[in-house]
């Protein structure tokens, strides 16, 4: 067995951040997803390497969760933390995090009690910007069908020509249709054109967690600076905002400063904006005030052409027959 990192700090680190996804995820998406995941710290935390188990589970964790795990990394030890996403070695044994027990949870020895988040108090450099983008996720890499023709286009003419038509542009569909790759090709293109623009990707919750912070640290005004400066603001799944009034105050001024400016705004949800419960009325007619589109489920050649072209990116080779069996398996199973 290979000696585990003696880095207990950096372990703390990493547990503190997985913690905080144990709270903050469905039990059934922790388990599957985050649970299993193992890491290493560098010594002077500058990156996290986090060992993922098989390409299909490392490109998933990559589009789904390193945006929120690198965030609650910076977050937690109030520094930019470099994410690192590496397929596990078989030999490799690396300390697996277990989650606690209900009771465990308010344990101090759980925190990273070494890495205070206001570290330096102020004296310290403000991290670098940074826009959270995955660069993988690109138009090029996005299978076009029927299913996501419209959002496609409009996502391209948005990334093309941003401030302008179709803001906001409003994007829908159940989990697993491409909403969030959609939304990184966008940011991805602006930034390829104009390299100086100021874009930023986030999850819903991590909006709810910033106004959390601002609340506890007094800082609404940095919090604004930050969202009120942005050229394209890129949130997903918007229908986390539900119940949370603080929250939907806070957006709507964003919102209203990012259109005064010309600065785009592109959204996901589960559902059509006049579909979405528990928000302000003066909220969800922002969002049905541009373009709203969906994205349907693939059709069963549309899966084929996902299912080889996903094995080339990994320089391997997916017969035809093989692709035709596998999608129809899973859309029987789904």
């Amino acid at each position: 067995m290979t000696e585990e990192p003696s880095n207990d700090a950096g372990l703390g680190l990493w547990l503190a951040c997985v913690e905080q996804l144990s709270q903050d995820l469905p039990e059934q998406q922790f388990n599957t997803w985050i649970k299993p995941l193992t890491a290493v710290v560098a010594e002077d935390f500058s990156k996290v390497t986090v060992y993922v188990a098989n390409r299909f589970k490392l490109d998933w964790i990559r589009a789904q969760y390193a945006a929120r795990i690198s965030g609650l990394l910076e977050d937690l030890y109030g520094h930019p933390v470099a994410l690192e996403l590496a397929l596990a070695q078989r030999e490799s044994v690396i300390r697996t995090y277990v989650r606690p027990m209900q009771s465990e949870r308010s344990s101090p020895a759980e925190a990273p009690t070494l890495m205070p988040v206001n570290a330096g108090s102020g004296e310290a450099a403000p991290p670098a910007f940074r826009n959270r983008l995955n660069s993988a996720l690109t138009f090029e890499t996005l299978v076009e069908g029927t299913a996501n023709r419209m959002a496609r286009s409009a996502a391209m003419h948005v990334a093309g020509s941003p401030g302008h038509l179709y803001n906001p542009l409003f994007i829908y569909g159940g989990v697993g249709l491409g909403k969030t790759h959609l939304v990184h090709a966008v940011g991805n293109q602006l930034l390829k054109d104009k390299p100086d623009a100021k874009g930023l990707y986030i999850h819903a919750e991590q909006f709810v967690s910033d106004v959390v912070k601002a609340y506890q640290r007094r800082t609404f005004d940095e919090f604004k600076e930050r969202y009120h400066s942005l050229d394209l603001l890129l949130i997903d799944d918007v229908q986390f905002f539900a119940n949370k009034d603080r929250t939907q105050e806070e957006f709507f001024n964003a919102f209203e400063a990012l259109l005064a400016k010309k600065s785009h705004i592109v959204m996901t949800s589960d559902t059509y904006p006049k579909g979405l419960t528990n928000i302000h009325e003066r909220l969800v007619s922002r969002f049905d005030s541009g373009l709203t589109v969906a994205i349907e489920p693939p059709e069963l050649e549309m899966r084929v052409a996902i299912l080889i072209n996903k094995a080339r990116a990994e320089n391997a080779e997916m017969p035809e027959e093989v692709a035709f069996f596998v999608a129809k398996t899973c859309a029987q199973r789904a």
